[in-house]
C-alpha cells in the first residue's frame, strides 16, 4: 500500500500513550454482579493516545476497560503505534488500516480494536483542531445539542431511596431521561424499583431500564411483558450480547424499543444486529469498536436501516458523534470521567450542548497525569 505522498501537508512525528486508572468513589453493583459473574467494579482504566505532527499540531483521544483489559489495551497499542510514525494524519481510514494489519494475528475485534481506537480518535481530533472546528461541526452536524439521560445514579448496588433522590437530583440538573439498572434475581424487586421511579418521574419523562445481558429468553418475555405498563423508552441489553436471534424476537413481541450493542467489539457484530433486526435501537461504543472511523461506518448502515441510536457511556466522544447523527438519537450522561478533563459540558433542559472548543474539545486534567501507571513515547517531540 502507498504511504504518504506528494499530496503529504504534514507527518506524525510523535504518539505519546498512557495507561491512567480512575478510581470511583464508590463500588458499583449490577446485574452481573448479583449474578456472580463479574466483581463490584471499583476502577476504570483509560487508554490515551496523544498525537503530535512535525508542523506542531496535537491531538487526544482515549478508549478504556472495566474490571480487566486495561494493561493488554496499552501493550497492544504500544506494539502497533510505531508503524504510523510518518503518516499524513490527515489519511485517518488509511492508518485505521495500517494499524489493523500491524496486529492482524489477534483479529479485528475486541482488545484489538479498543487499542487502535484510542489512536483513531486522537487523529480525528487533531483534524478537527486544524480546521479550528469542534468534531460535530467537521462532521456535519444534524444538530447543536443532543438529548441526554443519566445511568450512573441508577445501580443496583444503590438502595431505592439513593436511586429516586439520584434520579431527582439529576433531573435538576437538567438530565432529559434517567436509567435503572435491572436484571435482580428477583423480578418483584425489579419492578417494585421500576414502579417507585416511575411514580417519582411521572408518566411522561423518559425512563429507560437496563438488564446487563442477565436474563434468559423465557425472563425477557415475562420482565418484557410486565414492564410494559410503565411506557419505557427502551429496554436494555435484555439477553446476551450476542443473541442476535433471541433479542429479534423479542423486538419483534415488544412495544417497548429494544436497545443493545454496547458490549460489542467490531462493525462486523453490529451488522448481524442490524441483518437480524434485533435491535429497535442500537448502542455502539467508539471506543470499543475501532474508534471515530468505525462508529461512522456503522452509523451510516444503522441510519439506512432507520435505526434509532444511543451511544454507550464516553459522552465526551459521543456528543459529537450523536450531533452528526440523521435521526434525533440519545447520548449517556456519566459523571465518572469529569476528574479526567479540565472542561465541562453544559447540559440545559433535557439536552447536551457541543462545546465550541475545536477537536473534541478536552484536555487532561493534572489529576489524570497523577493517575497514570504508565507512559510510553512513540517517535520524537519537536
Amino acid at each position: 500500500m502507498a504511504g504518504a505522498g506528494a499530496a503529504t501537508l504534514d507527518r506524525i512525528a510523535w504518539i505519546e500513550l498512557s495507561s491512567v486508572t480512575l478510581p470511583l468513589a464508590t463500588p458499583v453493583s449490577d446485574a452481573k454482579v448479583l449474578t456472580g459473574r463479574q466483581r463490584p467494579m471499583t476502577e476504570v482504566v483509560f487508554l490515551f493516545a496523544e498525537i503530535g505532527t512535525e508542523d506542531g499540531h496535537e491531538g487526544i483521544g482515549f478508549g478504556y476497560s472495566k474490571r480487566a483489559g486495561g494493561p493488554g489495551q496499552y501493550a497492544h497499542a504500544a506494539e502497533i503505534a510505531p508503524v504510523i510514525v510518518g503518516e499524513d494524519p490527515s489519511d485517518i481510514g488509511r492508518i485505521w488500516t495500517k494499524l489493523a494489519w500491524a496486529g492482524a494475528s489477534v483479529g479485528r475485534s475486541g482488545l484489538a480494536t479498543q487499542a487502535i481506537a484510542a489512536i483513531d480518535i486522537a487523529l480525528w481530533d487533531l483534524k478537527a483542531k486544524r480546521a479550528g472546528l469542534p468534531l460535530a461541526k467537521l462532521l456535519g452536524a444534524h444538530r447543536d445539542s443532543v438529548r441526554c439521560y443519566n445511568t450512573s445514579g441508577g445501580f443496583l448496588s444503590a438502595p431505592l431511596e439513593e436511586v429516586l433522590d439520584n434520579a431527582a437530583a439529576a433531573v435538576a440538573d437538567g438530565i432529559g431521561g434517567i436509567k435503572i439498572k435491572v436484571g435482580h434475581p428477583d423480578h418483584a424487586e425489579d419492578l417494585r424499583r421500576v414502579t417507585a421511579v416511575r411514580e417519582r418521574l411521572g408518566d411522561g419523562f423518559p425512563l429507560m431500564v437496563d438488564a446487563n445481558q442477565q436474563w434468559d429468553r423465557p425472563a425477557a418475555q415475562r420482565m418484557g411483558r410486565a414492564l410494559e405498563a410503565f411506557g419505557l423508552t427502551w429496554i436494555e441489553e435484555p439477553l446476551d450480547a450476542y443473541d442476535a436471534e433471541g433479542h429479534a424476537a423479542l423486538a419483534r413481541a415488544l412495544d417497548t424499543p429494544v436497545a443493545t450493542g454496547e458490549m460489542l467489539t467490531s462493525v462486523a457484530e453490529h451488522c448481524e444486529l442490524i441483518d437480524k433486526g434485533a435491535a429497535d435501537i442500537i448502542q455502539p461504543d467508539a471506543p470499543r469498536i475501532g474508534g471515530i472511523t468505525n462508529f461512522l461506518r456503522l452509523a451510516a448502515l444503522a441510519d439506512h436501516r432507520r435505526l434509532q441510536l444511543a451511544p454507550h457511556f464516553a459522552m465526551e466522544i459521543h456528543l459529537h458523534l450523536a450531533a452528526a447523527y440523521p435521526s434525533e438519537p440519545w447520548v449517556e450522561h456519566f459523571d465518572w470521567l469529569d476528574p479526567l478533563f479540565n472542561e465541562r459540558l453544559t447540559i440545559e433542559d433535557g439536552r447536551m450542548h457541543v462545546p465550541a472548543r475545536p477537536g473534541l474539545g478536552i484536555t487532561l486534567s493534572e489529576q489524570a497525569r497523577a493517575w497514570t501507571t504508565a507512559r510510553t513515547l512513540v517517535g520524537r517531540r519537536n
